[in-house]
């Protein structure tokens, strides 16, 4: 019986206990089934916007679409530089599972050099922007675009894309004007960001190196688009949702007349010596041409010139990537003569009568310096005065001056002319060159000025250097009666595709800084010029026998070294020591419509070389452009 009784109250123990085990459980899974309804609520209801923005961030992709950069024309319409439509194998390394296997597969159906698998290597290994796409062939043929794109599937990560590449059709004629574009590299990436202008730069590939192309960046990249696209799992497009078009960089047009330029290159080239040349409208200062030569071809530059080919051009000896009009610095020689006419009849160092005898050589007065500096011709040229002095280019009249005038006055007058300063050129490769002071000198040389070093300033030697734009500047400022302008490249601008016709003028402010010259001052000036050309004695008077128009012009020989009181002979000396040529003149005399520059390397006294080409320049002009230069 008591057997019974402890089994009946076992077994109602083992009822209670498994029915307060069930009852856990229960409540267990119903807190389960809580949490799981809760949890499944948070991801459909709560967080269903951050998850769709998520799942469309892996399916939809933006994607910058560059502009098309602004084309550049010459005055008459001619395409300086343009945009041809490219075929590029691009490559985003972070979808390249296995660059080896790739390469190997690749060169199954194209030949590859090994500068380029090592190229594709660096590609795939570097981890900058390992998700944005990088040009790994570029131009590729169309025989090798159908050959890939039939085989596209094989090779994740690669793709073929079109592209706008630049062009420039006139080559090394224009090089040293329009500079090129290139790829932006890291330093230039660095800038953009520093200059907030990033953003605007995604999706581009090139800007401008030097030259125009960078001068006028800004106008020239444009404004970026993008489009919204769906993308596969391989990250391809497989539709576009929404394009919003890029707005095209700004047509603009130069003053240079590419015929002009053509035909300078050409004379210049012909030469076998090294040179630059200049034409400028002094009406308005427009830059018709600015030759440079020997030069190079900007278009390898574009995407990248090799190693081998950049080398080349710097070890030239003629130095082709050198701009001679505006980065080329010589002693200016005798061309400084009217310019420094100007300076001593406003100061009263000389008048328009001032007469001195000379004897074919000078010494500086109550010196015990015995040097002795000579003029071109040695038994003298009589009695000058100062309208002889540039006809014939009297050098022992301008020692005279520049002992008088002393380097304080005569440097601050030169400035006044622009030497020792930058032109204001529309491209940035521009040198200063140099006006010398007491204080230059001091701090270049650490010596204190002598009155030995003025005397050769006073026809264009000793430390003076200059441009061949500042000597053009210099010109239309005298011209013009010291009303300066800055020389410009730049025409107009016109918006992309727009026609020819519909030109946005650019205008540039004209600077009054010798306003209180009196004109006979400047009228003395010219009228030697005009005697150098067209006078029965002037250096150049045999050039321009017979021109059918009048002109004015200064003839100037450059020394590259002293010679010390020794008689030049060009055949004893070496090419690369002999004298430089230079020549400044315009054209027609009363009303000038043409201003010419021109200094040849090397190539003995001015009016053997530069002179000649001046005139053939002034020549062509006068009967092609005469009339048509100026437009503003």
């Amino acid at each position: 019986m008591n057997r019974s009784r402890e089994h009946l109250r076992d077994h109602e123990q083992e009822v209670r206990l498994f029915r307060r085990r069930a009852f856990m459980a229960f409540f267990g899974l119903i807190l389960l089934v809580v949490a799981l309804i809760s949890n499944l609520y948070k991801l459909q209801i709560d967080d269903f916007k951050s998850y769709t923005t998520q799942s469309n961030d892996n399916c939809i992709q933006i994607l910058p679409v560059p502009p098309p950069r602004g084309l550049i024309y010459d005055r008459n319409g001619h395409v300086l530089a343009k945009n041809i439509t490219v075929y590029n194998l691009d490559v985003i390394p972070d979808k390249v599972v296995d660059p080896k296997a790739t390469i190997e597969r690749l060169q199954k159906y194209m030949t590859l050099t090994p500068d380029q698998v090592k190229q594709f290597y660096t590609l795939t290994h570097s981890w900058h922007r390992r998700f944005s796409a990088k040009d790994f062939l570029t131009d590729l043929t169309d025989k090798q675009v159908a050959e890939f794109s039939v085989h596209e599937y094989e090779f994740p990560g690669l793709s073929i894309e079109a592209g706008l590449k630049r062009y420039y059709p006139y080559g090394e004629v224009l090089t040293h004007v329009l500079g090129y574009v290139g790829r932006i590299n890291d330093r230039e990436e660095a800038a953009l960001v520093k200059e907030g202008k990033a953003d605007n730069y995604e999706g581009t590939k090139y800007i401008g190196k030097i030259g125009i192309e960078k001068y006028y960046e800004d106008l020239l990249h444009g404004k970026k688009g993008y489009e919204k696209v769906e993308v596969n799992s391989h990250g391809r497009v497989v539709r576009v949702l929404q394009y919003v078009p890029p707005v095209p960089g700004k047509d603009i047009v130069l003053n240079i007349d590419i015929n002009l330029q053509e035909y300078i290159y050409k004379l210049i080239h012909e030469k076998k010596h090294p040179g630059s040349a200049i034409v400028i409208d002094p009406r308005d200062d427009s830059v018709l041409a600015m030759v440079s030569s020997p030069s190079y071809n900007p278009n390898p530059f574009v995407d990248g010139i090799s190693s081998k080919a950049y080398r080349k051009l710097l070890d030239d000896p003629q130095h082709p990537l050198l701009n001679r009009a505006t980065l080329g610095i010589y002693p200016p020689g005798s061309t400084v003569k009217p310019y420094i006419t100007v300076a001593a009849l406003d100061t009263g160092v000389i008048t328009p009568s001032t007469t001195r005898d000379d004897h074919g050589q000078w010494r500086i007065p109550h010196s015990k310096d015995k040097h002795v500096y000579h003029d071109a011709d040695r038994w003298g040229y009589g009695t000058v005065n100062i309208t002889k002095a540039i006809e014939e280019s009297v050098d022992s009249f301008f020692y005279q001056i520049a002992y008088d005038m002393g380097i304080d006055r005569l440097s601050k007058w030169m400035n006044k002319f622009g030497f020792g300063e930058n032109t204001g050129l529309d491209i940035a490769e521009e040198s200063n060159a140099n006006m010398p002071t007491k204080e230059w000198k001091r701090a270049r040389h650490h010596k204190p000025w002598y009155v030995g070093d003025t005397i050769p300033v006073g026809i264009g030697q000793g430390y003076w250097t200059a441009t061949n734009m500042q000597l053009a500047k210099a010109l239309v400022t005298l011209i013009d009666h010291g009303n300066i302008e800055e020389p410009h490249l730049l025409r107009a601008t016109i918006n992309h595709g727009a026609q020819f016709k519909d030109l946005s003028m650019t205008k540039f402010k004209t600077m009054h800084v010798m306003q209180n010259v009196p004109a006979k001052d400047w009228d003395i000036a010219l009228n030697g010029m005009r005697l150098v050309d067209m006078g029965p004695l002037g250096t150049a008077r045999r050039v321009f026998k017979g021109a059918p128009y009048s002109s004015g012009g200064k003839t100037g020989t450059s020394q590259v070294f002293s010679l010390n009181n020794k008689n030049y002979d060009a055949k004893k000396i070496d090419v690369h020591l002999q004298d430089h040529s230079l020549f400044e003149s315009f054209a027609p005399f009363k009303h000038p419509k043409f201003v010419v520059t021109v200094i040849i390397e090397h190539a003995g006294y001015g009016v053997q070389s530069a002179a000649p080409m001046a005139r053939k320049v002034l020549d062509y002009c006068m009967a092609n452009l005469d009339g048509k230069s100026s437009g503003m």
